[in-house]
């Protein structure tokens, strides 16, 4: 157990014990306004001391385990997936979340796990051979698409997507072939075009329907985000509102505790979802910017992880959680400056939240486990 302890990569380590100190100082500036939520800032660091254990208890565990039982957690998954629409409390129009005794936890993000273990399995079996359409990417598709379905139907898009990117990364790096790259992409781009002429074209029955079944809020992002010009004050109110917020940053920002937004309120889930507008309007683009090199620095050495794997599977592995950290990334800031639709996606490691950190941390300890049994997978061949 010492010589694992020994391999885990401590400059990773490093980083989280940044990102710890960052998230609890944005957290306690995004809630001081509030006195309901005075108390997010030691469960955030709470949160954090459970996520250190869970690291370090994932490092221990071969990774080759979880590989072999991925069937197991996919069924877990699917369960839990059904269950929310029985059992759970809907928040803010969706059913994603379970209650025990005043914690919460969201399926939806521990599922993400689940399809990374389960895809790097089904294209280990090729060895790194170029994957077949019927036999390797057809497969994928399925076993992402049931989760796919179930969390739209929930409905939660932000996961939905990231499920999506998820499958994409690792076919990527899967080596798939072009031909079915240059397929896939056009399918999408078709959507996407398909979707924007059609919603314009039927906007007014599209909101009609939406209201009538208590879905507003979705009409109201997607227009807000594809019509900004003719989209009510309300549908652009929380994207222009954190744009503002970030602009008035300006280069070294308003200074901790002192964002004028903020403290205000005019800024929605500051310790959330929009946690990034607090750290652009207290500490301007110098601040963002050191925030995204500690992103950049935690990508990069995962990355180089995954280069030093004899085991393709856990190549695949690492690919998936670096294509779920860069997605979530660039859609919560893109959405706060206006460059992606608005999405109840967090930024990772920063924002506020039990499940998603924890998931996070789970994440870097499988990392830490592909590190830690690689020289075992070695002798073993």
């Amino acid at each position: 157990m010492i010589n694992k302890f020994k391999k885990l990569d401590w400059g990773i380590l490093v980083l989280l014990l940044l990102f710890m100190c960052i998230s609890t100082m944005i957290v306690h500036s995004a809630t001081s306004y509030d006195p309901r939520y005075a108390s997010y800032d030691t469960k955030t660091v709470i949160f954090y001391c459970i996520g250190f254990g869970v690291v370090l208890l994932m490092s221990m565990i071969d990774y080759r385990l979880l590989l072999k039982g991925w069937y197991i957690w996919y069924a877990i998954g699917l369960v839990s997936l059904v269950l929310v629409f029985f059992l759970a409390k809907e928040i803010n129009g969706a059913r994603s979340w379970f209650e025990f005794g005043g914690l919460q936890f969201q399926p939806a993000e521990m599922v993400k796990i689940v399809l990374i273990i389960g895809i790097a399995f089904l294209m280990g079996r090729r060895q790194g051979e170029p994957l077949l359409l019927t036999n390797d990417v057809l497969p994928v598709a399925l076993y992402a698409f049931i989760p796919f379905l179930l969390v739209m139907m929930q409905p939660d898009l932000g996961n939905a997507i990231i499920y999506l990117i998820i499958v994409l990364g690792m076919l990527w790096i899967g080596n798939v072939k072009y031909t079915h790259v240059l397929v896939g992409l056009s399918v999408v781009v078709g959507f996407i075009l398909v979707f924007g002429i059609l919603f314009n074209t039927y906007n007014a029955q599209i909101k009609t329907y939406l209201t009538e079944h208590e879905k507003l809020h979705w009409y109201q992002r997607i227009n807000g985000f594809m019509n900004p010009g003719n989209a009510s004050e309300k549908e652009v109110y929380q994207a222009t509102k954190a744009k503002i917020a970030i602009g008035s940053g300006g280069l070294a920002g308003d200074g901790y505790l002192k964002g004028d937004s903020k403290n205000k309120a005019f800024i929605s889930y500051p310790y959330s979802d929009s946690i990034f507008v607090v750290v652009g309007e207290e500490f301007g683009f110098q601040g963002s910017a050191v925030l995204l090199l500690l992103y950049f620095l935690l990508i990069y050495r995962m990355i180089l992880i995954a280069f030093q794997c004899y085991d393709k599977r856990g190549s695949f592995m690492i690919i998936g959680i670096v294509s779920m950290f860069v997605f979530q990334i660039f859609e919560n800031i893109g959405m706060m400056i206006g460059l992606m639709p608005i999405t109840g996606i967090t930024l990772p490691f920063v924002s506020y939240g039990g499940t998603s950190l924890l998931l996070n941390m789970l994440c870097i300890g499988l990392v830490f486990s592909i590190k830690v049994h690689q020289e075992k997978y070695e002798l073993d061949t």
